[in-house]
């Protein structure tokens, strides 16, 4: 086994790659192969996973991709070679040999190259280790500031062990060696020095001094252009070695080299700007006859540290293209004219701007009217601008191609719009900003996307402090917090905020936040006049085909925060495929964003919005059936033979299609991803009316309801219940009853289990409904069995085991059998409950089953045989129950297990096996 993170992420085994999954697992699996043997907080893997703020949910994320990841390793072995991925504190840690990390071999082969004292093995060492590089590191993880971080500290140890090669082979000799080897690094950092004057020496040494002297001018022009100071030292020192070489080759040298040479000196300091743009040019906002369209610098501007950081370093290049693309109101432009007033200085020649007011309701400005306004302010006279738009484009061009120019073009619509704008002159940068993500440009035109999101709670403070000054946002701290979060850190909402505010200087922040928490009248609130965001998000929404503003009224019926396709696909009434083409759309278009793979969420200013539209009387009914068909299928797939028996409701609407899972393991995925929003349903439909599909889904969720049964769902359930009962449904509010029964024991709460317990088995034998009978008395004997009463129990579940039987219904009779027998052991009845556990093990004829009842039935077997004592066959018995509970997921089963064998262990004075499953449990913990 081997773990990579010298190229992409992954996970090699001798039967080939494992496929890791979405981008976010692989991300977690390289935050924690770079800390390996060490725990890894939570806090520190929601950083490396969400390149912004993460969501509420970021917790129960990192869990689910935690679960996979150990399933997946497990599947391939990883146990038998040191692997583990194990819970730690508040994190996780992943336990493994470090030489089964690339990284690891990397930096070892490193070092063993640098203490050898002969150049060969040196060199062979070096190429070795280098050629563990498959390309870039992590080079498939997200783009988050640790991850980034650590990959370009990889990259620089690479590129110092290249270096140290070079060096090697110019200690053989070899120095067309040392060129190849330099040459390719050079040309991918064409201003790291230390590459150049090595790639220098190099030539030099290998008797090309011509090349040598033509990289260096090459290089001098780029640190001249990009970043407006002269060679260093060490690049210095490489042209002075290679222009005064041997005798002949002086004599070739230029006078116009010795010259240059002798001017050559060490850069002067350098004042930079925060944006990182030079300004070693003199600022020429005042020279005359340079043009400056900019609008003025946005007032009270804050924040946005690492995009102006990211917008520059986009700037880098020749005729660089920067896209500027975010949700309307996040401020692209205020960030985009931000940035070109702070390093104006950095474009001699000009700085150009237009507004292509591509999401406005006044139309779009012809393209050859924005080329005429461009062409003046380059002094061309009126009377010589080209009529056509070809034309005009043509000479803009040829113009800006010698000139340093800045040029915004504000609010393009599209890619089409852009390209005959663009000045092409290979010292000009353009900025362009956009609602829409433009794809077509990135393609075409090498652009570099800047994305552009909502501000954190602290810069949305900061950004009202600079309107209602500083004094008045300190006295109301946790105020203007709660105003910044409940504008979702939109920068217009938050304007819009201050604005109201501003115009009432008495009014306390904490009153405004008062109103603003009253969602049907937030949207209202944060519009003042003409301007605001629910009219920034109309003129979005205008621009986009009708089934896609048709999906996206729908998408504010839901009443959760995350949609995939078949619940798209539902609460518009169309198909999965229609309803992912329409959440791409919205994705693009900054209406929507997708959060994980096929998970797409809306800001919550923008689903308010989405909420006032009208979207039609069915939405949430579809919603609902689809939840209750796709849930069905979840427990099909989980639990077979378990699935929930319900009629749909009368006036049930089916979805188009129906999410399929393929094993246990992708469903236990979609109740974990889905919960928070199927719990969002159910208090949505309880409070539409819609009872039967309340208490439906509720009893949907039992699967999770049994791996999770301590997490509070008795409120869930008297919801439920209460539904049912308006529903006037007895098979409903008995099976609701059963299953509130059964968590209320899990809870302690015996006696009030019992009472609903004795009511569920007398309303289903009122209603002749054998099935919730039976269950009904299964679960009334745990209660009973928890009160000192195992042979009342048994008395039970013999009951319910003829109820079965009656019905032909194997699954409930197999379930009574299964408690039976728990009851029979806890009674000391070894012989009976080994018989019975024997019995209705039986059942289970799928080859390689594991399930809930199974695992609880090997532990009663188990222990029967403990009992009998066959001590030997009892251990396995357990052993078996363990692994089938930790293979599964079966967490609760797990640690019930490994206690049991704990004990036993401890009892025969098995040393080895009692510190295995103390082991195991800790793992656990």
């Amino acid at each position: 086994m081997e773990f990579r993170l010298l190229g992409a992420v992954s996970v090699v085994t001798e039967a080939g790659g494992l496929s890791l999954g979405p981008v976010k697992r692989r991300s977690l699996l390289a935050a924690l192969l770079l800390r390996p043997n060490c725990p890894v907080q939570v806090e520190h893997l929601m950083a490396a996973l969400w390149e912004q703020e993460p969501p509420a949910r970021a917790r129960g994320v990192i869990q689910g991709h935690v679960s996979q990841l150990r399933e997946l390793l497990t599947g391939a072995g990883a146990r038998a070679h040191g692997v583990q991925l194990v819970t730690q504190g508040g994190g996780y840690v992943l336990r493994m040999p470090r030489a089964l990390l690339d990284v690891h071999r990397f930096e070892e082969l490193v070092a063993g190259a640098r203490g050898q004292r002969g150049p060969g093995e040196a060199v062979a060492m070096y190429r070795e280790a280098l050629s563990l590089w498959q390309g870039p590191a992590l080079a498939d993880v997200c783009a988050s500031p640790p991850l980034l971080a650590a990959a370009q500290a990889l990259e620089e140890v690479r590129l110092a062990a290249v270096e140290q090669l070079a060096a090697r082979y110019a200690r053989l000799g070899e120095h067309a060696g040392a060129v190849a080897v330099l040459r390719a690094e050079t040309v991918a950092y064409p201003l790291r020095e230390s590459l150049s004057a090595a790639l220098m020496g190099a030539l030099h040494r290998a008797g090309r001094r011509s090349e040598a002297l033509d990289w260096f001018h090459r290089t001098r022009r780029l640190l001249a252009d990009e970043l407006g100071v002269d060679p260093g030292r060490e690049l210095a020192d490489a042209y002075t070695a290679a222009l005064h070489g041997a005798e002949g080759d002086v004599a070739q040298a230029t006078a116009g080299d010795r010259t240059k040479a002798a001017a050559v000196r060490l850069p002067c300091p350098v004042t930079m700007t925060d944006v990182a743009l030079p300004a070693a040019v003199p600022d020429v906002a005042a020279r005359p006859g340079v043009p400056d369209l900019l609008p003025r610098a946005p007032r009270g501007f804050h924040g946005r540290a690492a995009e102006l950081v990211a917008l520059s370093q986009a700037a880098e290049g020749e005729a660089a293209i920067c896209l500027v693309t975010g949700p309307a109101g996040v401020g692209k432009t205020a960030l985009a004219l931000h940035w070109a007033h702070r390093g104006r200085a950095g474009f001699p020649d000009g700085r150009l701007y237009a507004d292509l007011r591509g999401f406005g309701d006044t139309g779009e400005p012809p393209l050859v009217e924005v080329l005429r306004e461009f062409l003046l302010a380059l002094g061309v006279a009126q009377n010589r601008i080209p009529e056509s738009a070809n034309g005009a484009a043509a000479l803009f061009r040829s113009l800006a191609a010698d000139r340093q120019l800045l040029v915004v073009l504000d609010n393009a619509r599209d890619s089409g719009q852009v390209r005959p704008l663009l000045p092409g002159g290979r010292r000009c940068v353009t900025v362009v900003t956009s609602r829409h993500r433009l794809p077509g440009l990135i393609v075409t035109d090498a652009a570099r996307p800047v994305a552009v999101d909502v501000l954190g709670p602290q810069d949305g403070t900061m950004l009202l402090a600079g309107v209602l000054g500083t004094d008045r946002v300190r006295a109301e701290p946790e105020a203007a917090r709660r105003l910044a979060e409940l504008c979702g850190g939109l920068p217009l909402a938050l304007r819009v905020t201050a604005a109201r505010l501003a115009q009432r200087p008495g009014w306390p922040l904490g009153a405004m936040a008062d109103e603003l928490s009253d969602e049907t009248g937030r949207l209202g609130l944060l519009d003042v006049e003409d301007t605001g965001v629910r009219a920034a998000l109309h003129l979005t929404l205008q621009q986009l085909p009708w089934d896609v503003s048709h999906q996206f009224a729908h998408l504010g019926r839901h009443p959760g925060t995350h949609v995939d396709r078949y619940t798209a696909a539902a609460l518009a009434g169309t198909n999965p495929a229609a309803a992912e083409s329409c959440l791409e759309h919205l994705a693009a278009a900054h209406l929507a964003t997708e959060t994980a793979s096929g998970r797409w969420t809306l800001h919550d200013l923008v689903r308010l919005y989405a909420r006032s539209l009208d979207a039609g009387p069915h939405a949430l009914k579809r919603l609902l059936d689809h939840y209750i068909a796709t849930a069905l299928a979840a427990m099909a797939a989980a639990e077979p033979g378990n699935e929930g028996d319900f009629p749909p409701p009368a006036d049930y609407l089916p979805p188009a299609a129906v999410q399929e899972f393929g094993d246990r393991s992708a469903a236990v995925a979609w109740y974990a991803a889905e919960r928070d929003d199927l719990t969002l349903a159910v208090a949505a439909a309880h409070a539409a009316g819609l009872h039967g599909r309340t208490w439906r889904i509720v009893l949907t969720l039992w699967p999770l309801i049994v791996w999770r049964v301590r997490d509070g769902w008795v409120p869930l359930l008297e919801t439920a219940l209460a539904a049912a009962r308006a529903d006037a449904d007895a098979h409903g509010e008995a099976r609701v009853l059963n299953v509130l029964g059964w968590v209320l024991i899990e809870e302690g709460r015996i006696a009030e289990a019992q009472t609903r317990l004795g009511a569920a088995s007398a309303l289903a034998a009122r209603a002749g409904d054998p099935v919730a009978e039976a269950n009904a008395l299964i679960v009334l004997a745990v209660a009973q069995a928890a009160l000192g009463g195992p042979d009342k129990a048994a008395q039970g579940c013999e009951r319910a085991v003829e109820l079965a039987r009656t019905t032909g219904n194997r699954t409930t009779e197999r379930l009574a059998l299964q408690h039976l027998a728990r009851h029979r052991a806890d009674a000391g009845k070894w012989r009976q409950a080994l018989d019975t556990a024997t019995e209705a093990l039986a059942f289970d004829d799928r080859p390689g089953a594991a399930d809930v009842p199974r695992i609880l039935l090997l532990q009663v077997k188990g222990e029967a045989l403990l009992g009998l004592g066959d001590e030997a066959e009892g251990i396995r018995q357990l052993d078996r129950a363990a692994r089938e509970a930790e293979a599964c997921g079966y967490e609760d089963g797990a640690v019930r297990v490994l206690g049991v064998l704990l004990r036993v262990s401890a009892d025969a004075g098995l040393q080895g096996r009692y510190d295995a499953a103390v082991a195991r449990l800790t793992t656990r913990s």
